[in-house]
């Protein structure tokens, strides 16, 4: 069976999803990252070889994300691809019309704007929590409930309680707070719901032409509360895709399908065996100029695989 491998490896979650030569997916792989992007790529590598029949030809692999260099190199990528075009052409294949991707993960968001079936806008936050699904688990952590039945009561809510949500210190100062004051569990965490729709609005979606139709994936996706929160505040109906958890790993495997088609390529895939392969990652400082960029590198048995990371070459010229 001829099928296109995509991996998307994020700083919370490592996706895999594998499509068939119809761009039919055949199965996916959603884990946490756990700090350890090349143990859970490898071990990811090793599941989804078990997913798949004995027959099938991995004729190219992309990667997206945060690590999608790293995981490039591990894998022998055949396409390297950014979570913006990956996300884009996934959500495109499912539903045709959409005009606003709103993507949060768990400890970084999008929104990608769309018009006739091209990207025309997007923005990404990295730096606020508050705006992420890391901002959900840490308050059902201090509830000492799990995220699902943190959705579960939340939208059992009748009626919000306000959470000031614009940075996560105060919000959990403020929910706190609200316990105090005997508010119901249910109403707070619904508040915590709206938000982190407002700070994601005020910040990602700030100065966004935000249009139907909007559709909403990634992990937090999984949360009814939110994509409540999100239709109340936007006045529209939010779309929520089959398999959004992994939309941007089944993106990096359409494009893969695409470029080798195109080309008449060979794929580079180092094949699953490399989830037996021992290897290292370090970093140093690049002290070339005066941005001090922190290069990442992979080896194996004392062997440099590959080095990113610079704003320029300068690094690369004073290590040949």
């Amino acid at each position: 069976m001829e099928a296109y491998l995509g991996i998307d490896v994020g700083s919370v979650t490592t996706k895999f999803a594998v499509l068939n030569k119809s761009d039919e997916l055949v199965t996916s792989l959603y884990l946490l990252t756990q700090g350890k992007p090349v143990t859970m790529v490898q071990q990811g590598l090793k599941q989804i070889k078990q997913q798949l029949p004995k027959e099938v030809d991995i004729c190219g692999v992309a990667t997206t994300g945060s690590a999608r260099y790293l995981t490039g190199v591990i894998v022998g990528a055949d396409l390297v691809k950014n979570e913006i075009t990956s996300h884009a052409v996934a959500t495109l294949l499912h539903i045709p019309e959409v005009q606003t991707i709103i993507e949060i993960g768990g400890q970084d968001s999008k929104i990608i704007i769309i018009r006739d079936g091209i990207v025309t806008d997007f923005g990404m936050n990295t730096v606020c929590a508050a705006g992420t699904g890391s901002f959900l688990d840490r308050q059902a952590q201090r509830l000492n409930i799990s995220i699902e039945e943190f959705s579960r009561q939340a939208l059992a809510s009748d009626t919000a309680t306000h959470i000031a949500g614009r940075c996560t210190v105060f919000a959990e100062s403020d929910m706190v707070h609200k316990q105090q004051m005997g508010y119901s569990t249910k109403d707070i965490l619904y508040g915590l719901c709206q938000a982190l729709v407002r700070n994601y609005l005020n910040n990602v979606g700030l100065g966004k032409d935000i249009r139907p139709p909007i559709v909403f994936q990634g992990g937090v996706a999984f949360n009814l509360g939110i994509v409540k929160a999100l239709q109340e505040e936007l006045n529209a109906e939010i779309i929520v895709p089959p398999h959004h958890e992994v939309m941007g790993a089944i993106g990096a495997a359409l494009l893969v399908h695409e470029e080798m088609v195109n080309n008449n390529n060979e794929s580079k895939f180092n094949g699953f065996s490399v989830s037996e392969v021992n290897y290292y990652t370090s970093s140093f400082e690049c002290r070339a100029c005066p941005n001090l960029c922190e290069i990442a590198q992979l080896s194996q048995s004392g062997q440099v695989l590959a080095r990113w990371g610079g704003r320029c070459d300068l690094w690369e010229r004073i290590l040949t």
